[in-house]
């Protein structure tokens, strides 16, 4: 690995022999070295065999990587610090290739580039890019810092603007965003994961600020990834649903992994769709293909011919790919439609946003009077007292009457009937008598 001095990135050699990305070029006689941080002349010149994949020394986001290898890609792997993914380096080293990949007479190694690059810090991120076509966003708040309640905010909401935003001034042909379920409508338990400092809610922010930059997008929605190895896919099978659909279930780090792969290999197919995955036992062996064609799309396709071949990576074939039933019918717009659907929010959460601390109702002194008693004998009796004579009694409070000038609005909390629940008191001590 060397760190050339005109792109400040690194290389990979095969033959570990440290030379920059020039040098490299006039030993074999050949361009530049692709996906090495050279970026082309023509800003808007996309390399479709080249994505960016963020957070790529995670656990999807390395598998991401080699699935991407696999598939014949150039990756640029965007890492806060390069030598920290000597693991990534060493795992690219020790992949098996298939046959056809592996006719090519280049190694995975050869296809990957790391990419210093600081998502937080805007200024980076667009070199850190090059002429990439496709961007893969695998970055998320780490379980080991769950003490910083800023985590989730930088990282899931901040961070992924800031990419979100680079990409759309580089006009990158697709981004791919990994989320989770639950972001875009309450249900349990992925609920439970707004006590790590709101994740959910920021990833929903994300996901808003993508739906909103004109991108062309995926977004996927994998359900729990903690406990599953990469085993777990030879016993479940992956399933896909549409939007706010699924709130629990498990998947794989790697079956995520390969289906973004497998997105970025036919982008026609995962057109400006949300897509929730989980792996169960019961679902059976279907090609990912297949499963995202079934997806609706939320835009009309824009793919011209000629990009939708290219968008299906190298090696792809157009007899392979299976066409999206959505994208042959066009997709018609209601202007009043679209008006109702600009003012009507994108989150769930919005209900929340004037929320004022909880307050207990002051308890108030009980103003009933004594009831009247009847003297039988010399002594009060209230066995003869009727029903009658209480409820004539000139001392009884009369009913309130109530106004009602319409329709009660709704309540926001599912507590309503706790409304006049005053707190427990603790009776007052009274002064001995001495």
């Amino acid at each position: 690995m060397c760190r050339c001095a005109e792109t400040k990135y690194y290389h990979f050699i095969v033959s570990s022999i440290p030379m920059c990305n020039s040098c490299f070029s006039t030993r074999h006689n050949k361009g530049p070295v692709r996906g090495s941080g050279a970026v082309s002349k023509k800003e808007d010149l996309k390399d479709e065999n080249l994505v960016f994949v963020a957070g790529a020394t995670g656990r999807v986001g390395s598998r991401t990587v080699r699935e991407l290898l696999k598939l014949g890609f150039q990756v640029r792997a965007g890492v806060r610090s390069a030598q920290r993914a000597e693991t990534l380096v060493q795992s690219v080293k020790q992949m098996k290739l298939n046959v056809e990949i592996a006719s090519e007479g280049t190694q995975p190694v050869e296809k990957l580039a790391l990419v210093e690059c600081d998502l937080e810090k805007r200024d980076q991120i667009g070199p850190a890019l090059g002429n990439a076509s496709v961007v893969i966003c695998c970055i998320g708040a780490s379980e080991k810092e769950v003490f910083d309640i800023t985590g989730p905010y930088r990282i899931d909401y901040l961070a992924a603007k800031n990419l979100i935003d680079a990409a759309t001034v580089a006009k990158v042909k697709h981004f791919v965003l990994l989320t989770s379920l639950g972001t875009n409508k309450v249900g349990f338990p992925a609920a439970i994961l707004n006590l790590f400092w709101g994740v959910l809610i920021w990833k929903r922010k994300a996901e808003e600020a993508l739906l909103a930059s004109g991108l062309p997008y995926t977004i996927v929605r994998p359900g729990g990834m903690e406990r599953p190895t990469d085993a777990y896919k030879e016993t479940h099978n992956i399933t896909l649903s549409q939007e706010d659909t699924l709130f629990g279930g498990q998947v794989s780090n790697l079956q995520v992994a390969e289906l973004m792969a497998v997105m970025a290999k036919n982008r026609s197919l995962s057109y400006c769709k949300v897509v929730e995955v989980i792996a169960e036992t019961t679902a059976p062996l279907t090609p990912m293909e297949e499963l995202l064609a079934k997806i609706p799309s939320q835009r009309a396709e824009i793919y011209s011919p000629k990009e939708s071949g290219a968008a299906g990576g190298p090696g792809s074939s157009p007899s392979k790919t299976v066409e999206s039933e959505e994208s042959s019918t066009p997709i018609k717009k209601d202007p009043s439609g679209a008006k109702a659907l600009a003012t009507e929010p994108l989150s769930p959460y919005v209900v929340y946003d004037d929320l004022k601390p909880p307050t207990s109702p002051s308890p108030t002194v009980p103003t009933a009077s004594p009831l009247p008693t009847l003297e039988v004998d010399g002594h009060s009796n209230m066995a003869n007292l009727s029903i009658n004579n209480i409820a004539q009694s000139p001392t009884e409070d009369k009913p309130r009457e109530q106004h009602h000038t319409g329709p009660n609005p709704s309540p926001l909390s599912p507590f309503t009937m706790y409304d006049d629940l005053k707190p427990p008191t603790s009776p007052i001590p009274s002064p001995r008598r001495s």
